[in-house]
């Protein structure tokens, strides 16, 4: 209900209703906080089971079968075990558009009381855009590959791309193709087809386990694609080769501690998924 709407009902001015029910009851107005998906009982119970599994898991590689308090080390701080975020590469797709606006907050400036108003015309983004497979670790990125214009991403393009990754993994990371591939995905149908799992198991690659309908424990989405798409608001490109150079330089770029935070958050996601029953994790 509206401070307007209870002025009205109770017939008092809304000056008095807003102290009320901002300084007296201490309400806030405030926005919801917008989620993916509305998890079901079943989807959340997911979530916990998978996140408890992985948590214990690096309890047990790091030596310390006590996992009352899962996932957190000594002195309450999060650790990464070698043994899985070593071998750990992530990946997943994304749309990038030849034109893509700036956001309202990107675009904020600072302005003097008597300096003009500033005016931001709508600018939609452009029809013209490619798709972009990113796999990357705690180290980089290793493959960046773009889907030709008229193809779409089913189980034998991902697995021709995956092809393609693994030549990658050869030439940049010789030592994790010898130690154990890791790989973390989504369960996406290209991902989950039948062609793609006999591709995993010819190579015996293992497999993170991943909730479904959760992008708040996918390190792509929740860390690598948001600054990704800030970076190329009001950017416009007049040819495909122009938005995959620009998407080279900025992955080239990028300092290897924004991967390695990017990998290592893992741990304390997987924690606060535990810790909250399953809700999505916030930034």
């Amino acid at each position: 209900m509206k401070i307007r709407e209870i002025a009205l009902k109770l017939e008092i001015p809304k000056s008095t209703v807003h102290e009320i029910v901002h300084d007296t009851l201490g309400y806030r107005n405030v926005s919801a906080r917008w989620v993916p998906k509305m998890l079901t009982e079943d989807h959340k119970l997911q979530r916990v089971e998978i996140s408890q599994r992985l948590l214990q898991r690096c309890q047990q590689d790091n030596g310390d079968e006590d996992t009352t308090h899962i996932g957190v080390g000594p002195g309450g701080d999060f650790q990464a075990n070698n043994n899985l975020f070593d071998n750990l590469i992530t990946g997943d797709e994304t749309w990038v558009h030849l034109n893509t606006p700036e956001t309202k907050r990107d675009s904020m400036t600072w302005k003097h009381p008597s300096s003009p108003v500033t005016k931001k015309f709508k600018v939609q983004r452009s029809a013209a855009k490619v798709m972009a497979t990113v796999f990357w670790d705690a180290l980089g990125v290793i493959l960046l590959d773009i889907l030709p214009q008229g193809q779409c991403i089913n189980a034998a393009r991902y697995c021709s791309t995956l092809d393609r990754h693994k030549k990658a993994i050869r030439r940049k990371r010789p030592g994790i193709l010898r130690r154990g591939v890791v790989l973390q995905h989504d369960n996406a149908t290209p991902h989950s087809a039948n062609l793609t799992q006999q591709w995993l198991q010819r190579y015996s690659w293992k497999i993170l386990p991943h909730p479904a309908h959760s992008p708040d424990l996918a390190p792509s989405d929740f860390h690598l694609f948001g600054p990704l798409k800030r970076h190329l608001g009001g950017m416009a490109f007049k040819t495909e080769d122009d938005l995959i150079s620009e998407l080279r330089n900025w992955f080239d770029n990028l300092d290897i501690d924004f991967f390695r935070v990017g990998i290592n958050s893992l741990l304390s996601r997987w924690q606060k998924c535990f810790d909250l029953h399953g809700d999505y994790v916030e930034k």
